[in-house]
């Protein structure tokens, strides 16, 4: 079976900085592929490609095995690939079922008495969120009173409901507690059971490792390798991230500075004992 998407080489650059080089991965269903790299690393730019804001200037990108050049977001969603970006693009003060279905409400009747068809839009919106295993207490409270994980819910069950094979999700336990990042976790588990196919995208190797089933490593633009969760573990995952020859030389460099500060407050204390007259002399 072909992958629901596939990136073999892609690469992006903006005049003469190559933002992406060379970068390949696959996402299939029922599976997570965690994207992981810190500020800098080229995570967005890979992210804006697959959802279609950008188009990748070279490699290919296929969609069910097919070659493709996407134009715009819509098009992407319109193949069934959905981004979630941190921003979630929610109005707080508006009722959760209103951002659930915000630019594709459903309506009954026709021609001028045409409207707004509120109860199913509720319906649909408790059935979908408690799918997900996520109860809302009531879908008239606005959206800005759930919890940032709450809110992050809202938008992983709108994409499903709305088509989504694959699932982008930018940084979503990026600012969010212990506890909060946990309940994101938990539904992109849930999201995988359903046979989507996950991008989780994050700098966070302790969130990544829970979920994931491969993890794609992405510093400076370049990909550091692809791994499956039987080939590595969170400690070496960590270290790659954090570029273990760096940490190393890191390490050496406060040893260091530690030695030097011991030395300075040792000669500082001998500066500062007091000094002992003739008669106390020994």
């Amino acid at each position: 079976m072909s992958p629901l998407l596939e990136v073999r080489g892609i690469g992006k650059q903006f005049g003469s900085v190559v933002a992406l080089a060379d970068v390949s991965t696959q996402v299939s269903g029922g599976t997570v592929t965690c994207v992981l790299g810190d500020n800098g690393a080229g995570k967005s730019t890979f992210i804006k490609i697959l959802s279609g804001a950008h188009r990748h200037d070279s490699g290919e990108y296929l969609i069910d095995g097919s070659p493709v050049r996407l134009d715009s977001p819509r098009e992407a969603l319109d193949r069934g690939i959905a981004t979630v970006y941190q921003d979630l693009a929610m109005v707080p003060l508006m009722p959760v079922w209103r951002n659930f279905f915000l630019g594709a409400e459903p309506t009954k009747g026709w021609g001028p008495l045409r409207r707004l068809d509120i109860a199913r839009a509720k319906e649909t919106t408790r059935r979908e969120l408690l799918d997900m295993g996520i109860d809302i207490r009531d879908p008239e409270q606005p959206v800005g009173t759930l919890s940032g994980g709450e809110r992050q819910s809202v938008a992983i069950a709108r994409a499903v409901h709305f088509g989504a094979r694959v699932l982008i999700l930018d940084e979503p336990t990026s600012a969010l507690g212990v506890k909060q990042a946990g309940v994101v976790l938990r539904y992109i588990m849930q999201a995988r059971q359903r046979g989507l196919g996950v991008i989780f995208i994050t700098h966070n190797p302790h969130h990544a490792y829970p979920v994931g089933d491969r993890f794609l490593l992405l510093k400076r633009g370049r990909g550091l390798g692809e791994y499956g969760k039987d080939d590595i573990t969170v400690a070496e995952l960590t270290q790659l991230m954090a570029g273990g020859a760096e940490l190393e030389q890191l390490g050496h460099e406060l040893a260091a500075y530690g030695d030097v500060a011991a030395r300075i407050e040792e000669e500082v204390a001998t500066l500062a004992a007091p000094v002992k007259s003739e008669d106390e002399q020994p």
